[in-house]
């Protein structure tokens, strides 16, 4: 990958303000249009944008932007634009319709799910970065979600029946 050292043979020159946000549109443009796995292969398409960028600028970049490395279903990793308070965002109904009781006790909140649905589920619960759920923890037909410290178990479950758009699971 080119570099601004390769253009102007010796330090390279800091980028224009402008600059820098047509780099971090195009950035934002090819994470929400591709399924991108890594910084060279980022990289790579911003190049063929046009635009040429050095790792370590393209690291910065994505810190910058919230990008997040996450887990596919189906396997690999991804980067994603961090997504917004899934409080305030709830997901499709469908994946709620595959959550088939919603519980707590003092410490947990357990999801049953249809069989083989439930890292699916756990896999959008984490992606939404509620404050309030410390992580999951997901089987075939179970997930539990351990509360943040300082929110209680019934509040992260009226969260998460929230973020599925149903009240219809017990």
């Amino acid at each position: 990958m080119r570099s601004l050292r390769d253009f102007t043979g010796g330090t390279p020159k800091p980028a224009s303000a402008g600059a820098k946000r047509a780099r971090l549109e195009a950035i934002r443009k090819v994470i929400r249009a591709r399924h991108v796995a890594t910084q060279d292969e980022l990289g790579a398409l911003l190049e063929e944008e046009g635009i040429s960028v050095t790792q370590a600028t393209l690291s910065r970049d994505l810190q910058q932007l919230g990008a997040l490395r996450v887990s596919r279903p189906d396997g690999g990793t991804i980067y994603e634009l961090e997504a917004t308070n899934a409080a305030a965002t709830p997901l499709r109904s469908d994946l709620g319709s595959q959550i088939l009781n919603l519980g707590e006790n003092d410490s947990l909140v357990v999801l049953r799910t249809r069989p083989g649905m439930a890292s699916a589920l756990a896999l959008a619960i984490d992606t939404a970065r509620l404050p309030e759920c410390l992580g999951t923890l997901a089987g075939d037909d179970t997930i539990f979600a351990t509360p943040a410290r300082g929110t209680t178990t019934r509040k992260l479950a009226q969260i998460l029946r929230h973020l599925f758009q149903t009240g219809d699971f017990p």
